[in-house]
């Protein structure tokens, strides 16, 4: 009989032998080595931030979110079940850190008017060019409003579905559509695409 089911490609030999050696850092970590925990740090940080940076649209915010995340790893390591790759399970952990300081946040600084959040769009400077026009990607995605900000991140650059985000923000699956639609065309805005 034919088989349809889909089997996962084997993963390369770099990627199991890092996944390997992420493990026995892990089981030692997880006994309380701290030299090894450090170097799962050392490993992994710079990936974990780059999100975070992303999520909370501040380079200060995230370095504290990045040490709450690794303080949570620590805590949870002797629950790690080894059926994901560490860096995965990691990666989720501190996406999940900073959904819950946006969440906790959403009472004062989600709520920007998208008056507020365009303002500075407007402000021409010393050549008359509105200000949008010299920013990066980076920059135009870190000035969003958080909620619209959340989902673009973990949408377009995360690869989430939508029914994954609107449960981890706690609104509809329409929601996290709109506020997609919406980052996206704030983004067009301020990265100068909308030319006349």
């Amino acid at each position: 009989m034919l088989s349809l089911a889909v089997k996962p490609a084997p993963a390369s030999a770099e990627a199991q032998a890092v996944r390997e050696e992420d493990h026995a850092l892990v089981r030692a970590a997880g006994a309380g080595d701290v030299p090894a925990f450090e170097q799962l740090y050392r490993r992994h940080a710079a990936r974990v931030f780059a999100v975070l940076r992303r999520l909370s649209g501040q380079e200060a915010r995230a370095e504290e979110l990045l040490q709450d995340a690794f303080v949570k790893a620590w805590q949870a390591l002797p629950g790690f079940r080894f059926e994901s790759a560490f860096g995965t399970w990691l990666h989720r952990l501190a996406v999940n850190t900073a959904l819950m300081d946006l969440r906790s946040r959403r009472g004062a600084e989600a709520l920007e008017t998208d008056d507020e959040a365009l303002a500075w769009q407007a402000t021409p400077d010393s050549a008359g060019h509105r200000t949008a026009l010299g920013l990066d990607l980076e920059r135009a995605v870190a000035s969003l409003p958080p909620r619209a900000r959340a989902v673009l991140v973990l949408h377009d650059i995360e690869g989430w579905k939508h029914e994954e985000i609107a449960g981890e923000l706690g609104m509809a699956v329409g929601s996290s559509k709109a506020q997609l639609h919406r980052a996206r065309q704030l983004l067009r805005a301020r990265l100068g695409e909308d030319h006349e």
